[in-house]
């Protein structure tokens, strides 16, 4: 029983470097993103976008545009700081805290999945002001 245990053990800590390192990499996808709104870069920022963000926007104009207009905290802010994240195979989900241009506070929930190349692509983003319910 307790080689059955200790087992279990080195398996589950061998487990955790990886989702960290996954997290760790999502995070760095969620800011080149991030980055990219801020220098105005529209074909940058499109680039972390999943295939099916792609299909519904078919162009990083396009896609640039609807960040603008329904995304304005996260495209211009003074503040964007990352809270939890939870890994589950391929999907990563992480949070983010952002203060607005205006100083209002908003909670960002993102949605990342690993593809057939290995990269992580963003495949949503759901924000709320702080504070909101679902």
């Amino acid at each position: 029983m307790r080689m059955i245990l200790l087992l279990v053990a080195i398996l589950l800590g061998s487990l955790a470097p990886a989702a960290a390192d996954d997290v760790t990499t999502a995070q760095g996808v969620i800011r080149a993103q991030e980055q990219a709104f801020g220098r105005d870069d529209a074909a940058a920022a499109y680039s972390y976008a999943a295939p099916a963000i792609r299909q519904i926007f078919p162009q990083a104009d396009i896609f640039m545009s609807m960040v603008q207009n329904q995304y304005a905290p996260v495209y211009r802010h003074r503040s964007f700081e990352f809270g939890a994240a939870q890994s589950a195979g391929d999907r990563i989900a992480q949070r983010v805290q952002i203060v607005d241009a205006n100083g209002e506070a908003w909670e960002a929930l993102y949605t990342l999945e690993r593809q057939a190349d290995g990269s992580l692509k963003i495949t949503g983003c759901s924000l709320l002001k702080a504070g909101q319910s679902v």
